[in-house]
């Protein structure tokens, strides 16, 4: 190695020593928060963020991912153990266990399938207005914990009417710590290489006996022997509700986390190896779920501090991880004197870049999936995070659907002194050939939408009584299902019936290879060769003249 390469070298693995301290110090405190924001001991997200931070590197393939435990997975987490195992702490926590592990599960299934486009299921509308409203219930149910009151509701409306009715219970030693670790942190944004985490869970640290004796609730112990029995097993009704429940934690995850490492991959040119993710992602998870943590994934938000920090390796979030294991090794008795509401402050500001409207602002200007963005924020708000994010996905493939099926289908002309074929309601200039009507449907032929289509075309055909041959381009088909199929059968026969010959055009080779095999009656294998539609009308012409 040249004498330049070695000194980057070294600048480089210096640059990921400092990030990975820098870091460790931010993500130590929000395990721990993110724990308490899923209902569960202290130790779970720490065990998490070791799992994360210790596999990834070892195994991920991103410079920048910093996979832990994240806000979203916490919160799908708290839902989905308190829907399957009640209010029971220790129930919870052995189901939590169970549900990591199976999230792990899925990833290396889905990483064995090579299924890296996993998450392209979850719209970016769906994804954006879930984690705007995801973000609004996590702000909420931290609000209890900032102000010293033990709320009785655990859905946000509820919430939301509750806090106010109770304002004679908040406590203001309470308010004030979390009050100023929300200033603290906040102004610690404009210096992102210092921790202004730690130093608020310094501040909240040397404050805890005068906070704990006006009632400001602590951490308190914190049992941090690895656990490494297995996870509690659901009970034999419960078995389908769980996988669900870990399916969507995986597809939570890995939205999430493909999110943040795609972009971060195309911000500094590097590759993205998806099924590679997948795989490291379910090891991180099974090894988290074995030592009874949360789940964990590459949030945004840390890998956007990691990048800021000065990272250049994956060396950075295992410099991350051996700096917690020494934090929680030499300083535990201090992290079990950090208040509650300064732990609630920090989730409040981790989410607090995912309050912001403008993230909409793309959708309102273009006009394009409004509704669904503002559904998926309005079923999170109303139905919970799992029932919410399922019932958003579910609106997003129905408006899909229902964008589909309807029937658009375009009469095409010859331009003038061209061989090309356009939309003669887009270009008025554009002329019909005589004898030849020129068709193509706007949307890709499928069970929603073949015959609607197929109907236009025949009510075309109908108002062209001297048409003697019909072309349908098929460009924007790159396949066809047995409805579109059988349709188009039916459709032959009746253009055959009335004498008006089909042609199909511009067929993509998986359609032709298609059409060879269910082999149409009118149609012979030399008529599926027209690559252009220009081809297809000349061999009409061509053989009106012969007859």
């Amino acid at each position: 190695m040249s004498a330049p390469a070695s000194a980057a070298a070294a600048g480089g693995r210096r640059a990921d020593i400092v990030a990975g301290l820098a870091i460790a110090g931010l993500l130590l405190p929000e395990a721990v928060a993110y724990s308490s924001l899923a209902g569960l001991p202290a130790q779970t997200g720490v065990f998490a963020l070791f799992a994360g931070l210790l596999c990834y590197g070892l195994i991920g393939r991103s410079r920048y991912a910093i996979v832990s435990a994240t806000s979203s997975s916490a919160a799908v987490l708290a839902a989905a153990t308190l829907a399957a195992a009640g209010p029971d702490p220790l129930a919870r926590a052995a189901l939590a266990g169970f549900l990591t592990l199976a999230t792990g599960a899925c990833f290396l299934a889905a990483a064995a399938a090579r299924l890296g486009g996993l998450s392209q299921m979850i719209a970016r509308p769906v994804l954006r207005g879930f984690t705007f409203g995801l973000a609004w219930v996590i702000v909420l149910k931290q609000l209890p914990a900032l102000l010293g009151v033990h709320a009785r509701a655990s859905e946000f409306l509820p919430l939301l009417l509750e806090l106010p009715q109770r304002w004679r219970e908040w406590q203001p030693a309470s308010f004030a710590a979390g009050a100023l670790a929300l200033l603290a942190l906040k102004f610690g944004e404009r210096f992102p290489r210092i921790p202004a985490s730690l130093i608020a869970i310094a501040l909240g640290v040397a404050a805890a006996p005068w906070l704990a004796a006006h009632g400001v609730a602590l951490i308190g112990a914190i049992a941090l022997s690895p656990q490494l029995a297995a996870p509690g097993w659901p009970d034999n009704g419960q078995w389908l509700t769980c996988l669900e429940l870990a399916l969507a934690l995986t597809l939570v995850l890995y939205a999430e986390s493909y999110t943040a490492i795609r972009a971060y991959a195309l911000k500094h040119g590097d590759p993205v190896e998806a099924n590679r993710d997948l795989f490291a992602l379910g090891v991180a998870n099974v090894v988290s779920g074995l030592l009874h943590g949360l789940p964990v994934g590459a949030g945004y938000s840390a890998t956007s501090a990691n990048e800021a920090a000065g990272a250049r390796s994956r060396l950075a979030g295992l410099v991350a991880a051996l700096t917690v294991l020494a934090l929680v090794g030499f300083a535990l008795a201090w992290i079990e004197r950090i208040p509650q509401p300064v732990l609630a402050a920090i989730v409040i500001h981790a989410v607090s870049k995912s309050l912001r409207p403008a993230t909409f602002a793309p959708y309102l200007r273009w006009h394009r999936d409004r509704l669904v963005a503002f559904a998926a924020v309005a079923t999170v708000l109303t139905l919970g995070i799992l029932d919410g994010l399922l019932a958003a996905i579910a609106f997003s493939l129905l408006m899909l659907l229902r964008r589909l099926s309807r029937p658009r289908l375009s009469v095409l002309g010859r331009l003038p002194g061209s061989h090309d074929f356009v939309d003669t309601a887009l270009h008025p200039q554009a002329a019909p050939v005589p004898g030849v009507l020129v068709l193509r449907p706007e949307q890709p032929l499928f069970f929603a939408n073949a015959e609607p289509i197929l109907a236009l075309a025949r009510q075309q055909v109908q108002t062209h009584p001297d048409a003697r041959r019909l072309v349908l381009s098929l460009e924007i088909s790159p396949d066809l299902d047995s409805t579109a199929l059988e349709a188009l059968s039916d459709f032959d026969a009746w253009l055959r019936a009335r004498g008006v010959a089909l042609a199909l055009a511009r067929l993509k080779d998986g359609v032709r290879a298609l059409l060879e095999r269910v082999q149409l009656p009118g149609q012979t294998a030399s008529a599926l060769d027209y690559w252009s539609v220009d081809d297809a009308v000349n061999a009409g012409i061509a053989a009106e003249s012969r007859t």
